[in-house]
């Protein structure tokens, strides 16, 4: 999950620019200021629901949506797990299904279903459950995640997009290369979402992701916008041709446009793969509140392991 974290502040200072405005002078390493003024190390709300969504497994030992859609609401009205006490990057769709959270909406059914709703907003955050489900069946797991998704995006495509990568990170998990990895993610994807009724007439969106073919895509045919099929193409697309921890999350977030969710995404399938000792101490060091995450990190993965 340090991955995802480093990603994510990688990426806020240049978050919005275009790939051609970031080319001139490209993301190398932690950064001040910029798009949201904020200071080298700070993240976003794709950190700060990623850690509400693991206080909530925490605290409730299983999934519980209402505890966890509780804990955005604080985050959105308290600045709850916020860098500095104040939230300053929100998506349209995760405003919009807090709203009807607040209103008294069941938390499954607040995410948006239109097709606008197909943002990254909810894959920035589902890490953590796509862990502690890692040793269930891959549909138990699946439909576990596709309710956490659904808290704040419900359309059938973004719950793909958050199934694809839960299969990605089930595989990095247990050790596999990330060739490999895609593949295994590709077949077991394919074989449970095409036979959905609900779900088959979306599967041509990630008809790309094909690893027979996905890795000769040039870059220049990835994108980094907050759609969801772009934001699970574009981490894919880095972790295969990354060289080191490093180099896979500065081809990320230089792709522009969404850059601290595709930091964040990709920083999560890099961590899987290289570990945290492949993140550069640098990066560590200027993460805001990095302690305290540390903190509930290390209750996390004390969990993992029980």
């Amino acid at each position: 999950m340090w991955g995802s974290v480093v990603g994510d502040a990688l990426g806020v200072p240049v978050e919005f620019l275009t790939r051609e405005e970031i080319s001139a002078n490209p993301v190398s390493g932690m950064r001040g200021y910029g798009t949201h003024q904020q200071p080298a190390g700070t993240w976003s709300d794709d950190t700060s629901l990623m850690i509400c969504t693991v206080e909530s497994l925490l605290g409730s030992n299983t999934l519980n949506t209402r505890d966890m859609a509780t804990r955005f609401r604080r985050w959105l009205l308290e600045g709850h797990w916020t860098p500095y006490g104040e939230v300053f990057d929100l998506g349209i769709a995760t405003r919009q299904a807090l709203a009807r959270f607040c209103a008294g909406k069941p938390p499954e059914r607040c995410g948006g279903r239109e097709e606008f709703d197909n943002g990254n907003g909810s894959l920035m955050r589902v890490l953590p459950a796509c862990l502690w489900f890692h040793t269930a069946h891959i549909s138990t797991q699946l439909e576990a995640i596709h309710r956490v998704s659904s808290i704040t995006h419900a359309h059938p495509r973004a719950l793909i997009a958050c199934g694809f990568f839960t299969l990605m990170v089930r595989a990095l998990f247990a050790g596999k290369p990330p060739a490999e990895a895609l593949q295994d993610a590709w077949q077991q994807a394919k074989s449970y979402y095409t036979v959905l009724e609900e779900f088959a007439g979306e599967w041509s969106h990630f008809a790309r992701l094909d690893p027979a073919t996905f890795a000769q895509i040039p870059q220049s045919e990835i994108r980094g916008s907050g759609y969801c099929v772009h934001t699970l193409e574009a981490s894919i697309w880095c972790l295969l041709h990354g060289s080191s921890f490093e180099d896979t999350l500065l081809q990320a977030v230089n792709l522009g446009e969404d850059t601290d969710t595709t930091g964040s995404v990709t920083g999560a399938l890099a961590g899987l793969h290289y570990g945290y000792a492949a993140i550069p101490p640098a990066w560590l060091e200027l993460l805001a509140r990095r302690y305290e995450i540390k903190s509930v990190f290390k209750v996390f993965a004390t969990r993992l392991r029980c």
